[in-house]
């Protein structure tokens, strides 16, 4: 298949960028208590680092690595015991928290990938008051994030957002012929919606502060997880985040890995260099989780206090580590 031809030329190009991070080889700890490993394959190309670390967990010694595909919602997919290891967006995983999934956040990757587009109408998150806006499903991370926003400028997303549901595919559409005032787009949809001129940008997390200073894909595992493999955990975080780095320095290696997943080439690699993947060492991740667990608390979408939040799921101890490790 040309999926796993083209995978096999990357991984020594992969392996040759990592080699010049200052880091404690992997085969210098004990082997992974577990040598198989499930991760999420979701819409999103943001996630791309999870697609790219493939060969690196390989490296790590998974010597079965499987992707499972829950396009539509991976969440309830990951709560119910489906999914090993899960990145993805940071308010979703809160919300879970708040219902007592016994999940842990171990780490984030990403600033910057989520984009609110309008109409000429719209021109300030202020402007969503009585306003429809399209999301794909309630509790969607499009929802929370649209929640969170809305809270932070004094909204009620409750009482102040029509939120109407629509497939992401109809939802550009909608957009574009005003039947729906806004939309929140991960990529490929943002680069989807600037190609054909529908609406314009009302925030990109990528660059608009505060939104910019807070990481929005995180990656998660489970308590029982960490406890039963806590080397295969660490092993298989600092896979991820060695892939994070790849994004940056080899865009063009690194979407043509993620198009052989079948997302188109040309928006994998607008993402890539879009998206500030090398960031992962610069911001606090616990900020990021108490800014948005504060958000979705104002939004009236979780009960728990932000300090419950992080006491009970975060467990940063391997990233921590893995900061020092790995130093660019």
């Amino acid at each position: 298949m040309q999926f796993k031809s083209n995978r096999r030329r990357f991984v020594t190009a992969l392996s040759s960028v990592m080699v010049g991070l200052r880091t404690r080889p992997a085969n210098a700890e004990p082997p992974p208590e577990t040598t198989k490993i499930r991760l999420s394959q979701i819409a999103g190309i943001c996630v791309a680092p999870q697609y790219v670390a493939e060969d690196l967990l390989k490296s790590e010694g998974f010597t079965e690595v499987e992707y499972v595909n829950f396009i539509a919602n991976p969440y309830p997919a990951f709560a119910a015991g489906k999914i090993d290891l899960h990145m993805a967006f940071v308010a979703p995983f809160i919300v879970q928290a708040d219902s007592d999934v016994p999940l842990a956040i171990l780490g984030v990757v990403h600033v910057g990938c989520f984009e609110l587009f309008g109409t000429e109408h719209i021109n300030a998150i202020r402007d969503l008051k009585g306003k429809t806006v399209a999301i794909p499903e309630r509790g969607s991370p499009h929802q929370l994030f649209v929640a969170s926003m809305a809270a932070y400028v004094g909204l009620d997303p409750n009482r102040d957002i029509i939120f109407v549901t629509h497939p992401v595919s109809d939802s550009a559409r909608l957009l574009a012929e005003k039947k729906v005032d806004a939309l929140m787009g991960f990529p490929p949809v943002p680069q989807e919606l600037r190609e054909k001129k529908i609406g314009h940008v009302i925030v990109n997390s990528g660059i608009d502060r505060p939104w910019s200073q807070y990481f929005c894909c995180t990656v998660v595992t489970t308590h029982e997880f960490i406890q039963k493999y806590p080397i295969a955990t660490k092993r298989a975080l600092r896979a991820i985040i060695k892939a994070a780095d790849f994004c940056t320095s080899e865009p063009e290696r690194a979407a043509r890995i993620v198009a052989d997943r079948g997302y188109p080439y040309g928006y994998s690699l607008q993402t890539m260099k879009e998206i500030a993947y090398a960031k992962w060492r610069e911001y606090d991740p616990e900020d990021a989780v108490r800014f948005y667990a504060l958000r979705l608390r104002e939004a009236g979408m979780i009960k728990s206090s932000p300090n419950k939040i992080i006491a009970q799921n975060t467990d940063w101890r391997f990233f921590n580590e893995l900061k020092r490790e790995l130093k660019g």
